[in-house]
């Protein structure tokens, strides 16, 4: 399960950043990806060895410097990482594995 991140407190505040990052990705064909998708990768890949503070606005040009390619790329191993693989043939998981 998620715990917290220490910014979010302020989510409140940058959210019109978020906004306008989400209308780009719609923009460029991308319209599914939700806010809180985005919070997640944010919080989880971006500011992950996040050491020092940062202020709000080294928060909103972060938010606004995410790239579709890199968001995408997050996701879909997030998506590799939840998913459960069965087979039921054990060649089939060695060819996979070759």
């Amino acid at each position: 399960m998620r715990t917290n991140h220490r910014f979010d407190s302020f989510r409140y505040q940058v959210q019109p950043a978020i906004a306008s990052k989400l209308e780009e990705f719609s923009l460029l064909g991308y319209g599914d990806v939700k806010e809180q998708e985005l919070w997640d990768y944010l919080t989880t890949k971006k500011w992950r060895k996040s050491a020092e503070d940062k202020r709000i606005a080294e928060i909103v040009d972060d938010i606004l410097s995410v790239k579709v390619g890199d968001y995408f790329n997050f996701a879909t191993i997030e998506a590799f990482k939840g998913a459960e693989f069965a087979f039921d043939d054990e060649d089939e998981l060695r060819e996979l594995l070759k």
